[in-house]
């Protein structure tokens, strides 16, 4: 039996923030939940080290404020931060949760 531990994500989430006032309110808390399990990266993205059972935490939190039927979270699980390669281009600009918080 194959073995899948991963225990480093990549998190991207498209929130429809412009199809209702309600988005613009999931927006920020999803920035939240993924801000207490992860780094924040860019603006939608998110990062870092996450334990299996965290990660199911994660998933189970914000599958109750998004709405499936307009949101996007897609999250790629790694191994672990030495199992990709990352190349920056640019400026990292000043982080953005201040927006949120």
């Amino acid at each position: 039996m194959k073995s899948y531990k991963y225990n480093y994500v990549f998190l991207m989430y498209d929130i429809a923030d412009e199809e209702s006032e309600a988005g613009k309110y999931r927006v920020a808390k999803v920035f939240k939940i993924c801000k207490r399990y992860l780094s924040h990266h860019q603006k939608s993205v998110f990062r870092g080290e996450i334990t299996p059972a965290n990660l199911l935490k994660l998933i189970k939190e914000l599958k109750t404020v998004i709405d499936e039927e307009l949101d996007y979270i897609s999250i790629i699980k790694l191994p672990n931060a030495s199992s990709f390669c990352e190349e920056k281009i640019g400026t990292k600009k000043i982080d953005g949760e201040s927006i949120f918080i």
